[in-house]
C-alpha cells in the first residue's frame, strides 16, 4: 500500500496539463494503484495524478463507496441543469467555497488494459468526474470561483500555515579583490 503525499497549491504540476498515458506497463500500473491506495482514505473523494506529483492524465475517485481510476478520461457529456455546492480540494486545504458544476456528467477513458471506460453521474459523482478531470487540464477549482470569492480563496491561501512561499536568501555582502580598487 503507498499511499502518496498530496501536492500543494503553488506547484507547476497542478496548474500544467497534462499527457495523455500512452503506455500501458508496470510502471502505469503502479500509477494507478498509488492513486487508488491514497484516494482510499476519508475525505478524499477523488485524487488526480498531478496531486501526486505525476503529470499524466489518469485520476481515482472514491464516491459513496465507488472507488475506482480511469485513465485519459475526458468529460464527453454534462447537463445544462446545474447544482451549486461547496467544493473543497486535497491540494488547497481547508478552504470551501460555493462552486457551479453540471448536475450530472460523463466521462470516457480508458483502463490498464487500454479497453474504454465510461463514468458518469449526478450530483457528488459528477463534481467529482468534473473537479479531476479540471485537474489533468490544468485546472483547480479556484479558477472557477467568481471574482469575490477567488479574491477570498487567494487571501486566506497567502495567510494559510500551509502555504509558506519560499522567501529567497538575504543577499550577503560581496568583497571584492583589492584588484577591484578595494571596494566590497
Amino acid at each position: 500500500m503507498t499511499k502518496r503525499s498530496i501536492v500543494l497549491f503553488g506547484e507547476p504540476v497542478l496548474v500544467t496539463p497534462t499527457t495523455p498515458v500512452t503506455t500501458f506497463d508496470k510502471h502505469t500500473e503502479t500509477l494507478v494503484r498509488d492513486l487508488l491506495d491514497t484516494v482510499d482514505e476519508p475525505g478524499h473523494a477523488g485524487v488526480a495524478a498531478p496531486q501526486i506529483g505525476v503529470g499524466l492524465r489518469a485520476f481515482s475517485y472514491n464516491v459513496e463507496g465507488e472507488i475506482g481510476y480511469v485513465l485519459n478520461p475526458e468529460i464527453a457529456e454534462r447537463s445544462e441543469e446545474v447544482q451549486e455546492g461547496e467544493e473543497g480540494c486535497l491540494s488547497v486545504p481547508s478552504l470551501w467555497y460555493p462552486t457551479a458544476r453540471a448536475q450530472y456528467a460523463v466521462v470516457r477513458g480508458v483502463d490498464l488494459r487500454n479497453e474504454p471506460v465510461t463514468l458518469s453521474g449526478s450530483g457528488l459523482m459528477a463534481r467529482c468526474l468534473q473537479h479531476e478531470t479540471d485537474h489533468l487540464d490544468g485546472v483547480l477549482y479556484l479558477d472557477r470561483l467568481d471574482r469575490e470569492n477567488r479574491r477570498r480563496a487567494m487571501r486566506e491561501v497567502r495567510r494559510s500555515a500551509w502555504f509558506l512561499p519560499e522567501t529567497p536568501p538575504e543577499p550577503e555582502a560581496v568583497k571584492l579583490p583589492s584588484a577591484f580598487g578595494g571596494l566590497s
